[in-house]
C-alpha cells in the first residue's frame, strides 16, 4: 500500500526530528560524561556517545538516499533542538551546584528523557519500514536494523543505572552495575524482568 502525501510529509518530519535527536544526543552524552562519577557508567556513556554519532551518520545516509535536505528546519525539529539544549543546561546547572552525586543523577535522568524520544523515533521508523515499498522501504529497513539493538541498550540500561544510583543516594541497597547491564537487556520485557530480578541479585551480593 502506497503512503499518501500527508503520510509522506509526516514521515519526513519524523526523520528531521530523528536527525536532530541524534545531533542533540551527542551533546547530551558529552555533558553527561562530565557529570559521571561512577567509572563503569562513564565508560558506558562514552560507548553510547560513539554509537549516537554513528546513528547520525546512518540518518544522513537515509537523507541522501531519499533526496532530503538535512539542513531543513521544521517547527518540530526546533522543539527537539530546544529540549536537547535544555537537558545540557540542566546538567550544567547541577554541576555548578557542587554536588557530584546529585549532578550524576541529573545526568542519568536527562539521558533517559532524551533516549526515550530517540527510542520512539526509531521504533516509528521501524514501523514505517515494514509498510513502505521500493527504495524508501529498503533504505528505512536497513537503517532501523543497523541501530535498533543499540537504541534499546541506551534506553533500558541507562534507566537501570539511574534507578540504582537513586537507590544508593536514598541510602537503600543498590545493584551496581544494574541488573539491565548484568543481564544484557535488549527488550522492554527483558528490562522488566531485570528490574524484578534485582531483589535476588541483592541477596547474592550480601
Amino acid at each position: 500500500m502506497a503512503t499518501s502525501k500527508h503520510d509522506q510529509a509526516q514521515l519526513h518530519e519524523l526523520l528531521y526530528q530523528a536527525l536532530e535527536t541524534e545531533i542533540g544526543g551527542a551533546q547530551i552524552y558529552e555533558m553527561a560524561i562530565e557529570c559521571a562519577v561512577n567509572d563503569d557508567l562513564r565508560k558506558e556513556w562514552q560507548e553510547y556517545l560513539e554509537e549516537t554519532r554513528t546513528h547520525r551518520k546512518v540518518l544522513l545516509n537515509v537523507f541522501s538516499e531519499l533526496g532530503l535536505d538535512p539542513e531543513v528546519r521544521t517547527p518540530g525539529r526546533e522543539v527537539v533542538a530546544h529540549l536537547g539544549q535544555s537537558y545540557v543546561a540542566a546538567m550544567q546547572m547541577a554541576m555548578k551546584a557542587g554536588d557530584p552525586v546529585a549532578a550524576e543523577l541529573v545526568a542519568g535522568e536527562c539521558v533517559v528523557l532524551a533516549e526515550t524520544k530517540d527510542h520512539l523515533n526509531w521504533e516509528l521508523i521501524g514501523h514505517v519500514s515494514k509498510k513502505a515499498t521500493g527504495k524508501e522501504g529498503s533504505v528505512l529497513k536497513q537503517a532501523f536494523e543497523a541501530v535498533e539493538q543499540q537504541e534499546d541498550h541506551h534506553l533500558y540500561h541507562t534507566t537501570g543505572w539511574t534507578r540504582e544510583l537513586w537507590m544508593g543516594a536514598l541510602g537503600l541497597p543498590a545493584v551496581l552495575p544494574p541488573p539491565e547491564e548484568v543481564k544484557n537487556v535488549e527488550t522492554k520485557i527483558g528490562a522488566s524482568r531485570a528490574e524484578q530480578a534485582r531483589g535476588e541479585m541483592l541477596k547474592r551480593s550480601h
